[in-house]
């Protein structure tokens, strides 16, 4: 058409002017509801939901429903593929509903649960998670393990699995193929320690308190914990809950640290000097972790409240694990090879023999 013919045709109208003319909020509401969060939160939802069921299978209610989740994430994503629809949700669930969950984690700890440990057993713990953290992130440097998957291994090892290693990676910004290895180390050796722990209390000599701290300060799940440390008796089962709680409120401040210390790295990568700092990443749910917990020691909280609370917590843990998987390429998984497996294999050693070492001296 000729430049002269073209300037007489009148411009059609942009999307824009189109959508305010004729129907000005319904875009807007198609957008939030069938390109926004919604598919990918019914899809992490509904793998969830699936994880739960399965556990009514024999065998597989050992595994807690995080567990499954992300294994059932990574198989759809790598069998059928995750819609491009769902990113936005995933993404969604992956960091807020995780934020969210891990704040309402401060509902089922108390500062008394320090005190029902006791200040020798507390100390175990604290000195087991330093020790194991330190190890960890020693052995992963010298056998050449990436910073942030090393990392992520001894936090999950260290304080509490997979809940531990996808809030560590708030702060250290790992990939998520990182957080997929470090969850599959603690639930293969977590679970290992599971069907184990409970083989030795008679063969060891610990009486149920001195098995319930070792369960309690060296297995990665709280599940875990749990299912080990009851094959002992009621006393042993219960103690071991209770240590194994009070480890879990150090993830607080381990994180906060990890935050400063990436910080710092940050700082010395961008300037190359050690008087210029970078504004280290708060996380604020963590902020709000604490502030439940210390609620949760000054106000009784119902027992009717709490047991809509606590699986309420696990399933929205479980929807953020969903997501996880569901980012997870197995093929960049593998590539990672054997050295992290190993390194989270030593790791799950030395807590276990570094706080059965310190309970027979101590205890």
């Amino acid at each position: 058409m000729p430049p002269a013919m073209q300037a007489n045709v009148p411009a059609a109208p942009t999307d824009a002017h189109a959508r305010g003319h004729r129907h000005p909020r319904k875009p807007a509401f198609h957008a939030a509801y069938t390109q926004g969060i919604w598919p990918g939160l019914f899809l992490t939802a509904t793998i969830a939901a699936l994880a739960y069921g399965l556990r009514e299978l024999p065998g597989v209610g050992t595994f807690s429903p995080m567990i499954l989740s992300i294994i059932i994430g990574i198989a759809f994503h790598n069998i059928v593929g995750t819609p491009r629809r769902a990113k936005e949700g995933v993404t969604f669930s992956l960091r807020r509903i995780l934020r969210f969950a891990i704040i309402l984690l401060g509902f089922q700890l108390t500062a008394q649960q320090i005190v029902e440990v006791g200040p020798i057993g507390f100390a175990i713990i604290v000195a087991t998670l330093i020790a194991t953290f330190s190890f960890t992130t020693w052995l992963g440097h010298m056998m050449g393990v990436d910073r942030k998957l090393t990392q992520l291994i001894a936090a999950g090892t260290s304080i509490c699995g997979a809940s531990a290693v996808i809030a560590t990676n708030t702060v250290t910004k790992g990939h998520d193929e990182d957080v997929a290895y470090a969850v599959a180390c603690v639930t293969i050796f977590g679970s290992i320690a599971m069907f184990t722990y409970p083989l030795f209390p008679a063969l060891l000599h610990l009486d149920p308190h001195a098995f319930g701290l070792w369960a309690g300060a060296s297995i990665h799940e709280i599940a875990q914990v749990v299912a080990a440390s009851f094959q002992d008796g009621q006393s042993s089962g219960e103690y071991g809950t209770i240590a194994k709680l009070s480890r879990v409120m150090l993830l607080a401040p381990v994180v906060i640290s990890l935050g400063l210390l990436a910080a710092r790295r940050q700082s010395h990568h961008q300037h190359g000097a050690t008087n210029v700092s970078a504004k280290a990443p708060m996380p604020w749910f963590l902020v709000g972790f604490i502030a439940l917990v210390g609620l949760n020691s000054l106000v009784v909280i119902p027992p009717d409240v709490k047991h809509v609370i606590v699986p309420v917590t696990t399933f929205l843990l479980s929807v953020s694990l969903a997501a996880m998987g569901l980012e997870t390429d197995i093929m960049k998984l593998k590539a990672k090879g054997l050295r992290p497996l190993l390194l989270g294999a030593a790791s799950s050693l030395f807590i276990a023999g570094f706080s059965l070492g310190l309970i027979k001296v101590i205890v």
